[in-house]
């Protein structure tokens, strides 16, 4: 049993509610069940399987009740009888973009749709477009779902497989037997997607070791296990492979299977140069009058250092100039998670969050922020249930009260605010005036030509009092590809007006691409790390969000929400053009 597990069962009985048309405050108490689950800070198997979850944030009796069966039998009656009402491949359906429990339950009730297979052949017959609330465009975006489901079928988000690596880590280095372990690959590259997991780990039994680990509690099927190598299949359908070497090759294998591939080529090619070959088991003379390869290398950073370079964090390791950086001395210093102060762009229970005001407020205040931004969606956003005016300068008041309440806390009152199709945006200049900041954000019509999108995110942040704009590309990964935009524009316009570009570290958005962060930095554009969080459990994606930012070459002075309390304030009373 693991956090991760405990999490997903009660996101999928919220799903199952939601297909019955329970009461939506049980579904949602399953949904905040769950976040509460992922962002609990402690052994939150542990106390449940003891039944000791009482006064969690977020965890009522009945969801106490129902963990502690789980947790101490590994199994839940009532998920698994709900679950038996539905053909398993329903669930599938769910993970098609436009596709919620409603839609599903239409097709499943009208047309037998029970697969994603049934549903492809149900859209290629036409029978989707002749349902009631379908029609032939939501047809053709079910079969473009089903598409891109197909192209990323062997893919996963970095977000939401990180616990899994922590849980896998945790245990591999409580093993007698293992000295050293690290996760490698394009997970601790932090590439945004990632196909596979590599483990490796130090060790002077690795046959046992590698036995051990295709016993791990997340291991669904062994596909290998050797002398030296396993691989495993974890019942997400996600490959993890393990390594296991001795203790001096640990660094070398280290930086080899961190990879890419492209930075191996070109270190390999720099080693040469020093008459050295280098691979995943060290360096070796590549002739007799060669120099004497290092003799203490420890460490991965005494690779680099023997080769004349600085090290070169796994984040940058893309071969896009880090290594010449390296030479030069000219690398940056990182922003670390240590650096943030505070957040923006969060949402609350006045819009489409799973959390209150207080909550959010309290959640923040204990994870050591000095402030929090709140920004729920403006009245446009009608599925995010948005503010309208009234709501919005009442909410203000909330937050003006509630500062005077904590005075060694600062709450930002803002909104996410719609940038509507002509680039103007859903709530006039009398009201953003009166907000601390606003986020300007794309929420529909994403099916305008590149030309035409670029020029309605530029006007918006032509406005004064647009502070910063939010997901540039509106994607969610794996899901749905964001709508085009020309992103040399954007940076520029962006560079112009004095606007920030949020990187929006909700798992599934990664928003804007770290490929473009080094030339936002290098033109002055600042960056704000913004969460997007729709409960207190998402607050904590903010370190998601600094490992992206690592990834985009920023340091601390690129990013708003590494300033103090203070030099935030001020910040944000000051014209937008002075800043």
């Amino acid at each position: 049993m693991t956090r991760e597990i405990l999490a997903s069962v009660l996101e999928e009985i919220a799903l199952l509610l939601d297909l019955k048309n329970e009461n939506p405050f049980k579904v949602r108490a399953y949904r905040q069940g769950a976040d509460a689950v992922r962002g609990f800070d402690g052994d939150i198997v542990q106390l449940a399987a003891t039944n000791q979850l009482t006064g969690i944030k977020g965890i009522g009796e009945a969801l106490r009740d129902k963990l502690h069966i789980l947790a101490s039998s590994g199994s839940l009656p009532f998920h698994q009888h709900l679950r038996a009402e539905f053909p398993p491949g329903l669930f599938d359906l769910l993970d098609l973009q436009g596709l919620g429990p409603k839609k599903v339950k239409a097709l499943f009730e009208t047309l037998a749709v029970s697969s994603i297979a049934e549903l492809k052949l149900a859209c290629e017959a036409g029978k989707v477009a002749a349902l009631p609330g379908f029609g032939a465009k939501t047809q053709t975006n079910i079969l473009a779902a089903i598409a891109l489901r197909d192209k990323f079928a062997d893919a996963f988000v970095l977000g939401t497989i990180s616990p899994i690596v922590d849980e896998m880590l945790d245990t591999l280095r409580l093993h007698p037997e293992i000295s050293r372990a690290a996760v490698a690959g394009s997970f601790r590259r932090a590439k945004e997607t990632v196909h596979d997991l590599d483990f490796l780990v130090a060790t002077q039994s690795p046959a046992l070791v590698c036995e051990d680990f295709t016993t791990l509690p997340q291991v669904a099927s062994i596909i290998a296990c050797g002398e030296t190598k396993a691989s495993v299949r974890l019942h997400n359908g996600l490959q993890c492979d393990l390594r296991a070497v001795s203790n001096s090759q640990f660094p070398f294998a280290l930086q080899y299977f961190t990879g890419s591939k492209e930075h191996n080529v070109a270190l390999r090619s720099l080693a040469l140069k020093h008459g050295w070959s280098l691979n995943e088991y060290g360096f070796t003379a590549t002739a007799k009058d060669a120099p004497d390869v290092p003799a203490s290398i420890h460490e991965e950073p005494d690779i680099y250092h023997a080769l004349g370079l600085d090290f070169i964090e796994p984040e940058l390791r893309e071969n896009q100039g880090e290594i010449e950086a390296a030479a030069a001395h000219s690398l940056p210093r990182l922003i670390e998670l240590a650096n943030l102060r505070g957040t923006f762009h969060n949402h609350t229970t006045a819009s489409d969050g799973l959390n209150s005001l207080d909550e959010m407020v309290a959640e923040a205040i204990e994870m050591g922020l000095q402030y929090l931004g709140i920004a729920d969606h403006s009245k446009s956003t009608f599925i995010g249930n948005g503010l309208d005016e009234t709501q919005l300068l009442d909410q203000l008041a909330t937050i003006a009260k509630l500062n005077a309440a904590h005075p060694e806390f600062r709450i930002f009152a803002g909104s996410e605010v719609d940038i509507l199709r002509d680039g103007t945006l859903d709530f006039d200049d009398s009201i953003l005036s009166q907000l601390d900041y606003c986020v300007a954000s794309v929420h529909n019509i994403f099916n305008l030509t590149e030309e035409e999108m670029t020029r309605r995110i530029c006007l918006a942040m032509e406005n004064e009092h647009v502070t910063m704009l939010g997901h540039v590309t509106g994607r969610l990964l794996l899901k749905r590809e964001g709508y085009p935009v020309n992103h040399a524009k954007i940076i520029d316009c962006a560079a112009a007006t004095r606007t920030i570009i949020e990187l929006n570290c909700s798992p599934l958005r990664l928003d804007m691409d770290w490929r473009w962060w080094r030339r936002a930095r290098d033109l002055g554009v600042l960056c704000s790390i913004n969460p997007d969080a729709h409960s207190v459990a998402r607050l904590h994606h903010i370190g998601l969000g600094v490992r992206l930012a690592r990834k985009g070459w920023l340091r601390r002075e690129d990013i708003l929400n590494t300033r103090s309390r203070a030099e935030v304030e001020t910040f944000l009373k000051s014209p937008k053009a002075a800043r």
